[in-house]
């Protein structure tokens, strides 16, 4: 059979180069990160400023929250306007529904695996929002709730059905993106610290190679 490949969410872009590459390449969604602990944190105004010509595309505009009170919820979705919304935190069921109506805005809940026990998770959240996203559970004593590039057992997705579209995340690069896809049947994929050189600096170059590796599976 042909390749069909999958879509690709570009996550923690903070240049207009990285945006660039990540439009040229076909990414479907461009994630910009507003947490003060991520070496990828930008004020709204600057993703604002990034996304100028990607407004009206076919690419979708995603804000990373972790935990946010309604006063950022409005600082962002005021400045940013963006599609969706991706929660990073603790946030349960109630409240991403309330942030999505607040912000005018889809809902992305994030979700750490590391045992398929922690799949059971996914069934609290796919009445209130548009897509689930699945990534490797951080290390205990992390300061961040993703974006370290944690992995896990992709297999453990293998042949599950979900009522909403689900991302794979954590961990992913070009060298192994085709056989993530493959071991979890993922349709959609997230990327951030898989294409960059150092903490927070996207690299064009890998990103270019990511979403090429994507559409190739």
């Amino acid at each position: 059979m042909p390749a069909m490949g999958v879509t690709t969410k570009i996550c923690g872009i903070s240049t207009a180069e990285a945006v660039t590459a990540a439009l040229d390449g076909g990414a479907g969604w461009l994630g910009f990160m507003f947490f003060a602990k991520s070496p990828r944190n930008l004020e709204p105004d600057a993703a604002w400023r990034l996304t100028q010509g990607v407004r009206g595309g076919p690419t979708k505009i995603v804000a990373v929250l972790v935990d946010p009170d309604d006063g950022e919820v409005d600082r962002v979705a005021q400045v940013l306007k963006p599609d969706l919304i991706q929660l990073h935190g603790s946030e349960t069921p109630a409240r991403a529904r309330a942030i999505g109506v607040r912000a005018g805005a889809g809902i992305i809940k994030a979700l750490p695996v590391s045992e398929a026990s922690d799949l059971a998770a996914a069934a609290q959240y796919e009445t209130v929002v548009e897509h689930l996203m699945f990534e490797g559970k951080p290390a205990p004593h992390a300061d961040r709730p993703g974006g370290g590039g944690q992995a896990f057992d992709w297999s453990l997705l293998a042949g599950r059905r979900f009522q909403r579209p689900w991302f794979l995340a954590g961990g992913l690069d070009p060298w192994n993106v085709g056989e993530a896809v493959q071991q979890s049947g993922a349709p959609l994929v997230d990327v951030s610290s898989g294409v960059e050189r150092g903490p927070g600096l996207k690299d064009p170059a890998l990103i270019r190679a990511f979403l090429d590796a994507a559409k190739s599976v």
